[in-house]
């Protein structure tokens, strides 16, 4: 790795962006971002790249190109103005109370919000593979068109029967609380849960951290599962969702990278780290996808031989086109050999193909008579005052085509050099060039 050249370190590495998230500490703002989200990205073959929450980042984002897959997770309550169109059915007294019951999580912060619904938007846009865990479940969710609930208890607890209540955040058992959610069929998360699964019940036992969630689902999506009370606790886009394809778009209410038993590294359930597994996978064959469609062949290397004769056929085309533009007759023996190396080039390919043999004769001249009209010149050079006569009183579009002509035999010369020098190399054997010089 250390010889690879910086420029190709996106060819070999798929990226995955992830925005952190800032806190307070030791009376200065820090970002963050948890390792457990960190260490399946690289355990599964992609690289995190970290997007600070930072004022003005979100006008940033083509800068952190090529991005591969996005992952968005934890973070405060989204602005509310992002998804309610009218007033909210809350009190004031209500969302006061809210604001103290959740006072880490009710405090907006605009500024990740501009960084992650712009983050959205680009993968909406380009395909490209979004996992979103908690939080980035809800932006998705928005992004999309669809709502959320300001606050759970509030608006679905204390509206439904006592045995299907739940609570979905428990500050005193933090990360060991669990609610069982039922799963929906031949889902991808059914899929990546199924060794644990009771094919009539469909239920696992999730963890817990947020006191929102999903009002109104995004119509392009569907549900992958449901809380006893009726939340929606996963959902995707079946049109966008084949992990070999680079299709990936699945929002997920839990933490299946939190989902570990108590004071070890296993997980809950086999099928936790699934969602980044398969996400991974998209990654990369997202990154391949576009590998390929941004694809150019390397740049040829010459040796000093070859870099030589190259420069001396650049000198001659040189000449020649000042010649045509500037028209002026050759003074010097030195000139005119200079000349003969680019018409005997041309003169000895084969490769043209009628249309650009016409174009070059309708025109009146070709480097092949390099030779004779150089003559031309030096014989007659009244007739070349004569013709800027006629040139100065053509109209713009006669004088188009004769830029174009020389617009042309610039390009055929460059693609009849690059096919000799690549021939030359290829093939190992004595190139056109050699009998040139």
């Amino acid at each position: 790795m250390e010889n690879t050249n910086v420029n190709d370190l996106s060819q070999i590495l798929p990226r995955v962006l992830v925005v952190s998230r800032r806190t307070l500490r030791k009376n200065k703002f820090v970002d963050f971002v948890g390792e457990y989200h960190l260490d399946l990205i690289v355990e599964y073959g992609a690289v995190p790249v970290i997007v600070p929450r930072v004022a003005g980042v979100h006008k940033l984002l083509e800068s952190f190109k090529p991005i591969h897959g996005v992952l968005l997770c934890e973070g405060e309550d989204i602005d509310p103005s992002l998804y309610e169109s009218e007033l909210s059915s809350l009190s004031p007294q209500e969302l006061d109370e809210i604001r103290k019951t959740h006072a880490s999580d009710t405090a907006i912060d605009k500024e990740k919000d501009s960084i992650e619904f712009a983050l959205a938007k680009l993968c909406l846009e380009q395909n490209i593979p979004y996992l979103g865990i908690c939080r980035g479940s809800q932006v998705l969710n928005v992004a999309c068109g669809g709502s959320l609930y300001q606050d759970l208890e509030t608006e679905v607890t204390n509206y439904v029967s006592e045995e299907n209540r739940r609570n979905h955040i428990d500050y005193d058992d933090y990360d060991g609380y669990r609610h069982e959610v039922k799963i929906v069929k031949n889902s991808p998360l059914h899929k990546w849960f199924k060794d644990s699964l009771d094919e009539e019940k469909m239920e696992i036992f999730v963890n817990s951290y947020h006191h929102q969630g999903v009002k109104r689902l995004a119509q392009r999506f569907v549900p992958m599962a449901f809380a006893p009370d009726g939340l929606i606790e996963g959902f995707y886009d079946p049109d966008m969702y084949n992990p070999e394809q680079g299709k990936f778009l699945v929002g997920l209410q839990f933490h299946p990278e939190r989902m570990r038993k108590n004071g070890l590294e296993e997980f809950d359930f086999p099928g936790c780290p699934v969602a980044y597994q398969e996400f991974a996978k998209a990654v990369i064959a997202c990154q391949k996808k576009l590998n390929s469609s941004l694809s150019v062949p390397k740049k040829l290397e010459l040796n000093q031989e070859m870099e030589n004769k190259r420069k001396i056929l650049v000198r001659s085309f040189s000449l020649a086109r000042s010649m045509y533009t500037r028209s002026y007759s050759l003074n010097n023996q030195s000139m005119e050999s200079e000349l003969e190396v680019g018409a005997e080039f041309l003169e000895s390919n084969t490769a043209l193909s009628v249309k650009q043999e016409t174009r070059l004769k309708e025109m009146g001249a070709t480097m092949r008579n390099g030779g004779s009209f150089t003559e031309k010149l030096k014989l007659d050079e009244e007739k070349q005052r004569k013709a800027m006569n006629i040139m100065k009183k053509m109209n713009v579009e006669r004088l188009s085509e004769l830029i174009t002509f020389y617009q042309l035999m610039g390009k055929i010369s460059t693609e009849v050099l690059e096919r000799k020098l690549h021939a030359s190399q290829s093939m190992n054997s004595t190139s056109l060039l050699n009998d040139v010089s």
